[in-house]
């Protein structure tokens, strides 16, 4: 059995889940007083980004099956 353990392949959290999380704290401490969609604005972008990749995807899906 191999004992050595990787990290690589593995999920984890990005810059924009740890932004996430410490604006979530503080606005929870009270020590910003954005509203919370601003206080959401990293989980928005992730959102975006995944709808992005989603249409690029779906687009291209398209195009390969039009020119057979």
């Amino acid at each position: 059995m191999n004992e050595h353990k990787s990290s690589a392949g593995k999920g984890g959290m990005g810059f924009l889940g740890v932004l996430q999380i410490v604006f979530i704290v503080l606005k929870l401490c009270k020590l910003i007083k954005w509203s919370w969609p601003v206080v959401l604005i990293p989980l928005w972008i992730e959102i975006a980004w995944i709808v992005l990749v989603l249409l690029l995807v779906l687009i291209v899906s398209i195009a390969k099956a039009n020119r057979k």
